[in-house]
């Protein structure tokens, strides 16, 4: 029964307390698709009603139309998140030949939203900057008090911008050698960038704009399904865990310092070239 689990879990063939069950098997298979499907869920939650109103902000001419890079961003990023439901439905019924040649445009997409995110952080701040320099001066406080903001939300997207390509990389490599470490992986790497979604659902509390604290704790609630599961059937943190907190939990204790510091705006214009 155990080879069986680590057929379908990645797991190393050894027991546990639900070893042998067919529910522990059936959540083995299909933990990884309920994680897309709940990345998903967030997104949306967070980004439709968010956009119906800035779209309706561009039409009665109260913003600037979106730029192309922002919608390239966002056919990136949801495609990258239905190629990640895809592949972890193929996994959970047993098409590995298929998974692994959706695996291809998994990787050209994933490195297209890496390419596009350092170019979307730059273009949205420029923007704001733009405009504030020609707006009257009845205007200029609100979007000196938007660029600030921007500024600090510079230290995730910059997080983002290390941590995916980062976790992708961990998981891509394990490919046929850590199958366990490999699927975990690919779904803690998209976790980190659906902060962008969290931050648009208004109704959750937050400590947002004056500590980014609140994001941390969302950003490992939405990992926490799978998290969770695997603590319950493993009695054990799995090493994917480990390796992603090493790398995150640095650069969210960075951000904390910085955040809307004297240094970090000063730093954040030098950085953007203004």
């Amino acid at each position: 029964m155990a080879t069986i689990a680590g057929k379908y879990a990645g797991l190393e063939p050894r027991t546990d307390a639900l070893s042998g069950t067919p529910r522990a098997h059936a959540i083995d298979r299909w933990i990884f698709v309920f994680m897309a499907v709940w990345y998903i869920a967030i997104v949306l939650t967070g980004f439709i009603p968010d956009s119906i109103m800035k779209v309706g902000m561009v039409q009665a001419g109260q913003r600037p139309p979106f730029p192309i890079v922002l919608h390239m961003h966002a056919v990136l990023m949801g495609s990258f998140l239905l190629i990640l439901l895809a592949q972890t439905w193929l996994m959970a019924t047993g098409r590995r030949a298929m998974h692994m040649q959706l695996g291809l445009l998994g990787m050209t997409v994933g490195g297209l939203l890496i390419v596009v995110g350092f170019i979307l952080a730059p273009t949205m701040y420029h923007e704001t900057w733009n405009a504030l320099k020609v707006a009257p001066p009845a205007q200029r406080a609100p979007l000196q008090d938007l660029l600030s903001l921007k500024e600090n939300i510079l230290l995730l997207q910059g997080r983002i911008g290390i941590v995916f390509p980062l976790l992708l990389l961990i998981g891509l490599s394990a490919r046929g050698k850590n199958d366990g470490l490999h699927k975990r992986m690919m779904i803690l790497a998209p976790g980190i960038a659906i902060e962008a979604g969290i931050a648009r659902i208004g109704w959750l509390p937050t400590t947002m704009p004056a500590s980014p604290i609140a994001m941390d704790g969302y950003l490992l609630l939405a990992a926490s399904p799978m998290l969770v599961w695997d603590i319950v059937r493993n009695r054990r943190v799995h090493e994917a865990y480990w390796i992603a907190a090493t790398i995150i939990v640095p650069l969210s204790i960075a951000i904390e310092m910085l955040w809307d510091t004297p240094w970090w705006h000063s730093a954040a214009k030098t950085i953007m070239g203004v």
